[in-house]
């Protein structure tokens, strides 16, 4: 994605990745289950975001197929971990 010279594009897949995270990090932060469940639904959106633009960059040519494949693989992934932490959150009250 370096060498992608649509930079509106890449600035809105590097917010939403970063989203990801900081949405984490601020709901940690937060004094209850409830607050960090809430900050780990944003994170999960995020990180459908950012599968959805990799389909976007697939179909605009700006990563290989391969590439763009992995990567949603690993955001599938990290959404379903944090979907599990806000299960866990949610169930402990």
């Amino acid at each position: 994605m370096e060498k992608c010279r649509d930079y509106a594009f890449r600035d809105q897949i590097q917010r939403a990745a970063t989203s990801v995270m900081n949405n984490i990090a601020e709901g940690f932060e937060r004094r209850t289950k409830k607050d960090f469940a809430h900050f780990l639904d944003l994170s999960k959106g995020s990180a459908g975001e950012v599968r959805s633009m990799l389909y976007l960059a697939e179909d605009r040519k700006y990563v290989d197929s391969a590439t763009a494949r992995d990567l949603r693989s690993r955001y599938s992934q990290i959404s379903s971990s944090i979907d599990a932490l806000a299960a866990s959150l949610r169930r402990q009250g």
